[in-house]
């Protein structure tokens, strides 16, 4: 690889968050499809809606092309991460489930939280579209893809998942407010969205819904 490609790669914060969101969420959603029993057709499928459907929502937001339909790296990254989960499902017994996927799951949250967040800061929208963008970078490949497996988007009544997205959103904007540099800032945010993610998973947070609150439990 070359010394630009290199540089590109990890030294420039959104290259960075974008590529390893791509490659976890991929693999993530090849995940469920694999436990859905689709085609191996299917399950690439699946995999890239979940891969590239927020972050291309995101580019529309800000009026620039999808960046999946500007490079192939994209695609070959979004292919990767599709492999890496029908290796996992050939070698685990529940690959959808396993330690592996739910931690590569918490990674693409953040990383695409933090993608979202510095795309949008750098279009100059408000403190508002900068936590809107990233969540929807986040947590929209998800819901497409659960679309394709015909169910209603998790995100809207089950775990704590794009609160995680929005906490994270505002920890970037905060950390830009207060004069962090580009690459402390991304850290700030993927750092709590993974740890807040985690957590979530390990305590099983859930937000009330009407019916837990009028019974009070």
């Amino acid at each position: 690889m070359s010394q630009s490609a290199l540089q590109t790669l990890f030294g420039d914060p959104f290259a960075v968050m974008n590529t390893i969101g791509l490659v976890a969420f991929a693999l993530v959603g090849a995940s469920k499809a694999i436990r859905e029993e689709f085609d191996l057709f299917g399950i690439t499928i699946v995999g890239l809606a979940m891969a590239f459907a927020g972050g291309a929502t995101r580019d529309l937001l800000v009026t620039r092309i999808p960046l999946a339909l500007q490079s192939p790296v994209e695609i070959g990254l979004g292919l990767l991460g599709v492999g890496l989960a029908v290796t996992l499902s050939i070698v685990l017994p529940t690959p959808d489930t396993h330690p592996v996927t739910v931690v590569s799951d918490a990674i693409g949250l953040a990383a695409f939280t933090t993608a979202g967040a510095i795309v949008a800061t750098e279009a100059g929208v408000s403190a508002f579209g900068i936590v809107a963008i990233g969540t929807i970078n986040a947590v929209g490949g998800g819901a497409f893809a659960d679309i394709l497996l015909d169910r209603p988007p998790f995100i809207l009544f089950e775990d704590f998942y794009a609160s995680c997205a929005v906490l994270g959103g505002i920890a970037y904007w905060l950390a830009g407010t207060v004069g962090l540099a580009e690459g402390t800032a991304a850290g700030v945010c993927a750092g709590v969205v993974v740890v807040t993610r985690l957590a979530a998973v390990t305590f099983s947070w859930n937000l009330p819904t009407v019916q837990t609150l009028r019974s009070g439990e």
